[in-house]
């Protein structure tokens, strides 16, 4: 009988959890559109609010803040594009679903760790009168590295600017505080933390601008017209609530990082120096592609990702570990490893088994070009 999969990458997708799957067939089931004032109309809205209040007290807002959206690509779009800023900021190392969304965007750069130069953006915000949009990650997807989204809300605020924050890869994994952080927008997705693709939110402040991206009813208190997905929303609010007891890998990750420090002393942790979500590890194996890696670990029955950003199966030069100053040819070696709800220390021994058997392939073999040549 053939091992399980040990599937670590969460921050791709995180496998559904058994409680959101259930009441999506729940929802499924019993049917009904949310607009409808029928019983089986109430129902259904019912199930949407309950999932409201589920995924507030997950991101720490008012209910009445959040939006509900097909995801976090449509929430960060809705963001840039509604708050009405001409003028937007964003930081090197965001998500293609920001960087894209905004293409003239100034661009602040981060150091060496992955984290926001701050006294650049204070510079950017003074340079000119018209008041901006800042987008700050709150944890990037490849890294893990947690930005200080407080001082960038201080200095914002000091300029009469906006801010925007995509905790994708935040929520469920560090406690996000939307009051707390002070921030404007805030944008989550349900299947980074064990709900269903294809539903997010975005978190707005009561009172701040957010023109609408599309017409048509008034769902969403007239932010997001279209029937609501019901059946994903109610996935979303199971998984959301099931996220508040917190995602406890940090002691995993550590050891897997410092068993690959023991068995290879010249692989790099990129952002290691910097606070990050506990569930990331983005790592180098010397001399090794990261196309080589991967599929390696995958015959190993291991699912990993590139360090670098995937399209359409191909893997790409990693913008963010370009931002961060690290050299073609390394990064090119870098891997994502990303934990989450399911992850078991199992799991960590037989991914440090496999990383060594390959690394010790490749220097065996190296030794043997070398004593061949």
């Amino acid at each position: 009988m053939s091992a399980r999969s040990v599937y670590l990458d969460h921050n791709a997708t995180s496998p559904l959890r058994p409680v959101a799957l259930d009441a999506m067939i729940e929802a499924l089931r019993l049917g009904g559109n949310p607009s409808s004032v029928h019983r089986a109309g109430r129902a259904a809205r019912a199930r949407i609010e309950a999932a409201r209040r589920s995924v507030a007290v997950l991101a720490g807002a008012l209910p009445s803040e959040v939006v509900f959206t097909s995801g976090g690509t449509e929430a960060n779009n809705m963001a840039l594009a509604g708050a009405g800023r001409a003028r937007i900021l964003v930081s090197a190392v965001e998500h293609d679903s920001v960087l894209k969304a905004a293409p003239d965007a100034g661009i602040v750069p981060v150091d060496r760790r992955g984290v926001v130069d701050l006294a650049l953006l204070e510079r950017l915000l003074g340079g000119t009168a018209s008041p901006a949009l800042v987008s700050v990650m709150f944890a990037n997807n490849e890294t893990g590295v947690l930005q200080p989204i407080a001082e960038v809300v201080r200095l914002a605020r000091s300029a009469g600017a906006l801010v925007h924050c995509d905790a994708v890869q935040g929520a469920g994994k560090a406690a996000v505080d939307f009051h707390g952080l002070g921030v404007d927008y805030l944008s989550l997705s349900a299947h980074k933390l064990g709900g269903p693709a294809g539903v997010g939110a975005l978190i707005v402040r009561d009172g701040a601008p957010l023109q609408p991206d599309r017409r048509g009813g008034g769902q969403e208190r007239y932010r997001r017209a279209g029937t609501e997905n019901v059946a994903g929303i109610a996935g979303f609010g199971a998984a959301a609530e099931a996220a508040l007891s917190g995602l406890d890998v940090t002691g995993l990750r550590d050891r897997l990082e410092a068993e690959i420090g023991r068995i290879a002393p010249g692989a790099a942790v990129y952002g290691a120096d910097a606070p990050r979500v506990g569930n990331t590890s983005c790592l180098s194996m010397p001399g090794v592609k990261a196309e080589t890696q991967v599929m390696a670990l995958d015959l190993a029955g291991i699912c990993v990702s590139a360090g670098a950003a995937c399209s359409s199966g191909k893997v790409g030069r990693s913008a963010v570990l370009e931002a961060m100053g690290v050299p073609a040819a390394e990064a090119a070696t870098a891997i994502r490893i990303s934990l989450g709800w399911n992850t078991t220390p199992g799991d960590i021994e037989r991914l440090i088994a496999a990383w060594r058997d390959l690394y010790v392939r490749v220097a065996h073999s190296d030794i043997s070009r070398a004593q061949a040549a």
